[in-house]
């Protein structure tokens, strides 16, 4: 490869004599093997037009005598001055006119002189692989040759230097003014074979006759006795060997060595590699199946084959299909047919009225008229209880108004389900944003139809989110004597509703713990962006039944199921029976009526429970 790059560099210089002398060099054209070759070239201003024109002119001339084509020489140009400009890359042009027609239009950029950022270029971008450089393992030599008329402006040697390593060959060309120490930097060792400086046109023609003599030197591959088991790759002047795919290069440099390309560890086979001389295929392990790829493997589908009859669901594994059921249902003996499951029948379920089972769960059913209580079991009617419930309604700014709105009737159809009545419940609403006020306390109205109007009344207002300042009006007011509620001794449950749509601005765990101590049962219900642990922190344990959340306003009205479990007292007084203290003789002589009735149920409850576990034994014993 030194051979022939030194060859060429003496041709590059001849073509420098002024162009109106135009060099004719003799003979054919000189073959040799392949080669990326790099024209570097300097349009600093310190270039004259008329020497400009000649580095044209030397261009196309040395274009002429190469062996131009894909699998040949591959020529690229870029210019410089103090930015870089490339002419054309290494794979734009195959045919020399495409390359004459473009250096002959060059145009010089006529700025500084910063040449060791051209060979950063060059050896970044122009020898790459995307530009048109061929890969270094097809082992193609990387020819550079630097042309410049004066000292750069920046440093060059390290950079040089750093090409060199990359296996690159300099070539330095200077021209009448040029920095013999810069090029000694810049070129590739020996410096007598890599370094040119014209100091006149007179000897140009010496030079182009060197060069065309190392270029056109005898193709040692073709004379024979080089030695190459499989390729020999001929360069100017010297030859190297190469080896089929799938093979390697002795330490001979001549002979070639099987591959196991599957040691290597790049074959991409997701189970199994299996080498061969020169190639390699990938295998599947029992039971998967190789993807188009040829590299990724596939469990086999054995129920997409349509033969395998089951009732439900079909599942294939390695051993083949399976049948499975669906959810509440038991897969029979012949493996294919399902039966459904009834959990009401197998399990103690301890619904008080009705169950009902739904595939591998169950649930419990009450009357028309009666509400599920929160252990999902047990009914009462929450229209006969009795209860005071103050209802924080969030009306900061983030609410916007349509959604207010909604949230208004969204508290009237919580109305809905209560018997509202001085002796039944009594419904009281605050709205909170930066400030706390309350729309009606709890002894204003005596109907549900007026409370609803009352609520329908209620105007937006705005501004911050103080939850933490509500709860402690709550505290203080809302369920006072004065504003309604009914005294303590009374046992009439208070309940405390606080509806939110995002992070309070003030601190709320001190007022809703004072809350609870005070016995107020608190619900959270969030909305949006509200906090799950703000929430929690408001509400009464346990915070599953305690806390609701929707994500959307439009669509909080699925959590009236749960509020309507939750809000109803369990253990409601009857609309129209005198409230009185719990201590007198009356009410602890009724207390034991009731308990005493409880317990009689749970006797009979117990003993259907006997009853069904001695059913089930007598059947294992009968199928023993």
């Amino acid at each position: 490869m030194r051979g022939r790059l030194c060859s060429q560099l003496p041709m590059f210089l001849l073509l420098l004599q002024p162009w109106e002398t135009q060099l004719q060099f003799a003979g054919p054209r000189c073959r040799t093997g392949p080669l990326d070759l790099v024209f570097v070239i300097d349009s600093s201003r310190s270039v004259r037009p008329f020497e400009f024109q000649t580095m044209r002119q030397f261009l196309v001339s040395l274009l002429r005598s190469l062996d131009v084509g894909p699998n040949a020489t591959r020529v690229g140009v870029i210019q410089y001055s103090s930015q870089v400009q490339s002419v054309f890359p290494l794979g734009t042009f195959s045919r020399r006119e495409d390359m004459e027609r473009a250096i002959r239009t060059l145009v010089p950029l006529a700025q500084g002189t910063m040449t060791g950022l051209a060979i950063q270029y060059a050896m970044n971008v122009a020898f790459s692989v995307a530009e048109g450089a061929r890969p270094p393992e097809a082992r193609v030599p990387r020819v550079a040759v630097i042309v410049t008329d004066g000292r750069p402006q920046d440093r060059v040697a390290e950079v040089a230097a750093q090409a060199r390593a990359r296996g690159i060959e300099i070539y330095a060309v200077g021209v009448q003014r040029a920095d013999v120490a810069s090029l000694r930097a810049m070129a590739s060792p020996p410096l007598d074979e890599h370094v040119f400086l014209v100091e006149s046109f007179d000897r140009i023609q010496e030079f182009g006759l060197q060069f065309q003599r190392r270029l056109c030197r005898k193709d040692l591959c073709a004379e024979g006795g080089h030695g190459c088991q499989h390729q020999c790759v001929s360069s100017p002047g010297t030859f190297h060997c190469a080896c089929n795919p799938g093979y390697r290069l002795a330490a001979d440099d001549k002979s070639c060595l099987a591959l196991d390309l599957c040691t290597e560890g790049t074959h991409g086979c997701e189970h199994h590699c299996v080498s061969s001389p020169g190639f390699y295929f990938c295998r599947c392990r029992a039971g998967f199946v190789l993807q188009q790829d040829q590299r990724s493997c596939r469990a086999i589908d054995h129920c997409s084959f349509g033969n395998h009859s089951c009732q439900h669901e079909c599942v294939s594994t390695f051993g083949g299909p399976r049948c499975r059921c669906r959810g509440g249902y038991n897969l029979l003996p012949d493996g294919r047919s399902c039966q459904a499951q009834d959990l009401c029948n197998g399990v103690d379920h301890g619904c008080e009225f009705q169950c009902v089972s739904e595939g591998f769960s169950y649930r419990c059913l009450c009357p028309e008229r009666w509400q599920l209580q929160a252990d999902g079991k047990s009914c009462s009617r929450c229209q006969e209880g009795h209860v005071d419930l103050v209802l924080l309604v969030d009306g900061s700014k983030s609410v916007r108004p349509q959604n207010f709105e909604l949230v208004k009737r969204f508290v009237n159809q919580i109305v809905d389900f209560l018997d509202v009545s001085p002796e039944g419940t009594r419904v009281g609403l605050v709205q909170f944003s930066s400030r706390v006020r309350t729309e009606f306390p709890l002894g204003r109205y005596g109907t549900a139809a007026e409370v609803k109007q009352a609520v329908l009344a209620v105007e937006y207002m705005e501004r911050g989110t103080m939850t933490g300042l509500a709860l402690r009006h709550m505290v203080e007011h809302s369920f006072s004597e004065a504003q309604g509620a009914r005294p303590r001794a009374l046992n009439v449950p208070r309940v405390g509703l606080v509806f939110t749509d995002g992070r309070s601005q003030d601190d709320v765990s001190v007022w809703a713990a004072r809350a609870k101590e005070e016995g107020i049962v608190m619900y959270a219900v969030g909305v949006g962006k509200a906090v799950e642990e703000e929430l929690r922190e408001i509400a009464s344990e346990p915070a599953e039944l305690h806390v609701s959340y929707s994500p959307d306003f439009s669509t909080m009205t699925h959590l009236l199921e749960n509020l309507k479990g939750s809000i109803c007292p369990e253990e409601g007084i009857s609309a129209g029976t005198e409230l009185r203290s719990p201590c007198e003789c009356e009410s602890l002589v009724e207390f034991q009526g009731r308990t005493l009735g409880a317990l009689e149920s749970l006797s009979q409850n117990l003993a259907q429970l006997t009853a069904r576990l001695e059913d089930v034994e007598n059947q294992l014993a009968t199928q023993k």
